[in-house]
C-alpha cells in the first residue's frame, strides 16, 4: 500500500531501529498525528503464546483511567427489574427476544457493547452468527455477562475496554486521543500492560512481551522497549 506524503514526512521523526521509553514513545506519536481529526491512539501488544490453544488464551476487560474519548453505544439484553437498572445506569439501548429480527433482518448494530444477564444468553446466543464475528459476543470473562448490569453499564462508559487476542496473538487496543494529554495516554497504556501481564497465561513459556507498538490511526508505529514494561 502507498504511503501519503504526510506519513512519510512524519515516519522520518522515528527510528525504526530504536526501541522507545513509554514517555518518549507517547510524545513522538502525539508529534506525529497530522490528520485534520482527533485520531486514536492504540497499542499493538504481539504476546508469546499461541491462542490456538485454549490454556493460552490471554482475554479480559481493564477500566482505562482516563477512558478511550470515544462515545461508547452500549445495548444491555435484560428484562423487568434488570432492564430498569440498565437504563438508570446509562445504558443506550435495553431489550430482550424482541431485539432479535432487529439485528438479525433489519442489520441493526447501532452499538459498541453487548451486555447480558446470564438468563437472557440463549436469546443473545441466537445471534451468535452477526455478533461473534464482529467482536460484541457477551463473555463472562469480560465482564459482559454478569447479572450486576449497573457496574459493567458505568465501568463500559467510564472507559473500560474489553483486550483479546487476534488470529496472529496481538492483541490491539485503543488506549486515547491525540488530543489528550501525554500523562494521561501513559497512564491508560501503562494500565492495559498491567492488566495484560497479570493475564498472562500459566502455560506460556519464554519471552511474554515479543513486541509491543504504539500509533495512531494515520500515523507511523513507534516500538517500546519492552524490557522496561514487564
Amino acid at each position: 500500500m502507498k504511503k501519503g506524503k504526510r506519513y512519510l514526512e512524519a515516519a522520518k521523526q522515528v527510528d525504526r531501529m530504536t526501541t522507545y521509553e513509554t514517555a518518549e514513545a507517547v510524545s513522538l506519536v502525539k508529534k506525529c498525528a497530522s490528520a485534520k481529526f482527533d485520531e486514536t491512539i492504540e497499542a499493538h501488544i504481539r504476546l508469546g503464546v499461541d491462542g490456538r490453544h485454549a490454556d493460552q488464551q490471554v482475554r479480559g476487560a481493564v477500566v482505562l483511567p482516563h477512558g478511550t474519548g470515544k462515545t461508547v453505544r452500549v445495548l444491555v439484553f435484560a428484562k423487568g427489574p434488570k432492564a430498569d437498572e440498565a437504563l438508570a445506569a446509562g445504558a443506550d439501548y435495553v431489550g430482550a427476544e424482541e431485539l432479535v429480527p432487529r439485528i438479525q433482518k433489519e442489520g441493526w448494530l447501532d452499538f459498541d457493547v453487548v451486555v447480558a444477564t446470564p438468563d437472557m444468553m440463549g436469546v443473545v446466543g441466537r445471534l451468535g452468527r452477526i455478533l461473534g464475528p464482529k467482536g460484541l459476543m457477551p463473555n463472562p470473562k469480560a465482564g459482559t455477562v454478569t447479572m450486576d448490569v449497573t457496574k459493567a453499564v458505568k465501568d463500559i462508559k467510564a472507559g473500560k475496554i474489553e483486550y483479546r487476542l487476534d488470529k496472529t496473538n496481538i492483541i490491539h487496543c485503543p488506549i486515547g486521543k491525540v488530543s489528550f494529554t501525554e500523562e494521561m495516554i501513559a497512564d491508560n497504556f501503562q494500565t492495559l500492560i498491567e492488566a495484560i501481564i497479570k493475564a498472562k497465561p500459566a502455560a506460556a513459556k519464554g519471552q511474554y512481551l515479543r513486541s509491543v507498538v504504539i500509533s495512531s490511526t494515520m500515523g507511523p508505529g513507534v516500538k517500546l522497549n519492552t524490557a522496561k514494561l514487564g
